[in-house]
């Protein structure tokens, strides 16, 4: 080849290089004018969601004070508190650090926020002796009017209760604002768990776990339907006697068919509804002397029902080994009606949500939350353990 043919491909091989390389650059450069730094202030009302992204890659550093409250590319900021605080962004990206100082003004809001439930968008029970009953169902009622019953029983300060049946029975509801997701024990669930005199038994008397969902509202629409759930992670949830992913089914039973009697006295039909669960496991929900009204939701024309979900080990035994007397004992922390109403352990936190591969999640707070009944199983006389749902308030607002 020759020399002079070699010399023209070297340079317009260099220019190739040296122009790839200043197209990279630009790049690089157009990336960080995407972001043209904070502004002055932000003004948010108080347990609104301020979000700022930066749309551009590196590595982040969002801090108040000292304190790093975040190290994503975009930041949600809530706080229940009147306050001005300084903000500072690091981002390190191509070898460089960069500083940004702003601040975020909360101001109160206008109007007046309610710390109870505001909405209940669902109400799907199990089976179970209390079932027609709490809420009471009268003939005709439609879903809406149970609903809408649902929703008498759980919004405001006044609430009463509701019940969930068996296993995987839910509630839907919400507030009419983002509860934060602060350092510490964000809401509360009441229900009507208590603990008994037992020293020797501490924590125990009547608890019946329910698995709590929450959800934040990303698209602003006050509905709980384009928004991931995530369940809260409670003591149980790591552990190898919690069954993921447990599914069971109800059949709607023959209120005509002859009962079959127990050899106890409360047993008035111990083959009344049939059900079945994925684990190969199938049996009878038993009727009870205490309670002849259908088991079944009276206003479901469904001839069976599933629900599918995170079921815990049972946790209630028969303590005095005759069936006279059973106990209930209360998980460590993350339940519903799994501890009395006055105690701290009533008490959740945003922070315990995980994702459905059992992973953490940053919240910046929640606006909907689902509830359900967490084991399968009935104790005795008892009937089936099933979590009651009595209210539910936000614990920053007075």
């Amino acid at each position: 080849m020759k020399k002079n043919t070699i010399n023209i491909l070297k340079t317009a091989l260099l220019s190739t290089v040296l122009i790839g390389s200043i197209g990279c650059k630009s790049d690089n450069e157009d990336e960080d004018l995407n972001f043209n730094g904070l502004e002055e202030s932000y003004t948010i009302d108080r347990f609104k969601v301020l979000n700022i992204d930066t749309k551009m890659g590196g590595n982040f550093t969002w801090s108040i004070n000292d304190s790093i409250i975040s190290q994503d590319s975009q930041l949600d900021f809530i706080s229940p508190v009147v306050k001005t605080y300084p903000l500072t962004l690091k981002i390190e990206s191509g070898g460089t650090t960069k500083t940004y100082n702003s601040k975020i003004i909360v101001k109160q809001e206008t109007g007046t926020y309610s710390k109870y439930i505001s909405n209940v968008f669902d109400f799907r029970p199990a089976v179970g002796q209390f079932i027609n009953e709490i809420p009471e169902y009268e003939n005709g009622d439609t879903f809406t009017k149970m609903l809408q019953k649902a929703k008498e029983s759980l919004v405001g300060g006044n609430s009463t209760m509701l019940t969930l049946g068996g296993f995987g029975g839910y509630v839907v509801f919400g507030f009419d604002h983002t509860i934060p997701n602060m350092n510490g024990r964000d809401f509360k669930i009441l229900g009507n768990a208590f603990w008994g005199n037992d020293a020797s038994q501490p924590r125990s008397g009547s608890c019946e776990p329910g698995i709590i969902m929450v959800a934040y509202d990303r698209n602003k629409n006050g509905k709980p339907d384009d928004n991931e759930w995530y369940e809260i992670a409670g003591s149980e949830y790591f552990k190898n006697t919690t069954v993921k992913d447990y599914n069971i089914t109800y059949f709607k039973p023959n209120e005509n068919k002859p009962p079959v009697p127990g050899s106890e006295f409360w047993q008035t039909d111990t083959e009344y509804i049939k059900w079945q669960d994925n684990l190969g496991n199938l049996g009878f929900k038993t009727r009870n002397t205490f309670h002849a009204q259908s088991y079944y939701p009276m206003w479901l024309s469904d001839t069976s029902y599933s629900f599918t979900g995170t079921k815990l080990m049972n946790n209630y035994y028969d303590q005095s080994g005759t069936g006279s007397y059973w106990v209930g004992k209360s998980y460590d922390f993350g339940y519903a009606d799994n501890a009395p109403n006055n105690d701290e352990a009533s008490n959740i936190d945003i922070s315990w949500a995980v994702d459905r591969n059992g992973k953490y999640v940053k919240l910046p707070g929640i606006d909907f939350v689902k509830v359900y009944t967490g084991t399968n199983q009935e104790a005795g006389w008892l009937g089936e353990v099933s979590t009651e749902v009595a209210g539910a308030y936000d614990l920053y607002l007075n």
